[in-house]
């Protein structure tokens, strides 16, 4: 038997446009479009904020990618945009509200959800567009947890660099066509398009959402139980997502995305638990089974690698503590993470223990 494959997660490049075409092709998300020219403009935005060629850090998003390092074939991708609702393209939602009535003349009492629309133009840094292929779901080492944390992993390298707030966006329960059943009910009819019509355009202009969807309050008991079942629930393949998110620190904020009905977690930046735990450190190399089974704090972390012009690369390995501000992890990991011994870098516990 071949060794176990291992996987790296680094900053995406232009290069990266065909593995990226190849999973757009699965997913065709709002953040990983099956468009080649839209794909560019991702991988050229991520490109510029990694390497801080675009100044302000709040208009940056990163695009994190990960790679098999054996064949390079590219499996999975997450996100981070810094400010997700500004001034020019506002964070725009539904409250969803609770409004009772009650006729004393009938002694009749409801309780209704209602929808009402909701802007930021402050709005949160946003972790979202993560993807893992369907042949390494389930994989050994979880790569779709490695695929979310590195976000919140680079967030602690770089905390000045986002939100107090952290938003992230669930997928409801969708129709087998992928249409939304929300859309369907509401938007459809407001706008004229489709849902992917819509969530397409919405990536470049709001606009049409805030000149046609209706002002007022939107009662749901207005619409079919099928419909109102989706708004705030989480689809099949994203339950796991909400039970990590809610696990270190997240919670449903009553708003939903005003196209699927699909609710919204935020949490304190400074209070997620996979940020608070990263640090920083220095590098040590030492023989596997060692670090595996000698004294010290130790476990399997996300080991993260940065270079002065924002090269960014990570990857899950075994660690111990060996002394104050030394990570010992390794030596195969060296080409994995193109880092010298003595060189400053990150870590993310995964899953900790402690040897005696």
């Amino acid at each position: 038997m071949g060794l176990p494959p291992v996987f790296v997660i680094r900053d995406a490049d232009t290069d990266d446009l065909k593995g990226l075409k190849s999973l757009a092709a699965i997913f065709n998300t709002v953040n990983l479009p099956d468009d080649a020219k839209v794909l560019k403009k991702i991988l050229t935005l991520s490109r510029e904020s990694f390497s801080r060629k675009i100044k302000d850090p709040l208009e940056r998003e990163y695009l994190f990618v990960m790679e098999n390092a054996h064949t390079g074939e590219v499996v999975g991708t997450s996100m981070i945009i810094a400010q997700h609702g500004t001034r020019e393209a506002p964070h725009i939602y539904f409250d969803v509200i609770d409004d009772e009535r009650y006729s004393a003349t009938l002694d009749r009492h409801f309780k209704h959800k209602v929808l009402r629309l909701g802007l930021n133009y402050d709005g949160p840094t946003e972790i979202g567009g993560l993807v893992l292929s369907p042949d390494h779901r389930g994989a050994p080492g979880r790569l779709g947890k490695q695929l979310s944390y590195v976000r919140f992993l680079f967030i602690a390298m770089h905390r000045e660099w986002f939100r107090r707030r952290v938003l992230a966006e669930l997928l409801p329960p969708l129709m087998p066509t992928g249409r939304s059943l929300l859309w369907e009910a509401l938007g459809s009819r407001f706008t004229g398009l489709s849902y992917h019509e819509a969530d397409r355009i919405s990536k470049e202009n709001k606009e049409f959402i805030r000149g046609l969807f209706p002002q007022d309050a939107i009662y749901l008991s207005l619409f079919p139980q099928n419909v109102t079942k989706v708004v705030g629930e989480v689809g099949p393949d994203t339950r796991g997502v909400r039970k990590m998110l809610e696990g270190i620190g997240f919670k449903y904020m009553n708003r939903v995305d005003p196209f699927d009905g699909g609710p919204h977690f935020e949490a304190d930046t400074d209070q997620v638990a996979p940020i608070q735990q990263t640090h920083v450190a220095r590098l040590k190399f030492g023989n596997e089974q060692a670090i595996r089974e000698g004294a010290g704090e130790g476990g399997e972390g996300l080991v993260a690698y940065e270079t002065k012009k924002g090269r960014f690369r990570a990857v899950q390995l075994p660690y111990r503590t060996t002394a104050s501000g030394v990570i010992e992890v390794p030596k195969s990991a060296r080409e994995h993470l193109e880092a010298d011994e003595g060189d400053t870098v990150w870590l993310c516990p995964m899953v900790k223990s402690v040897r005696m």
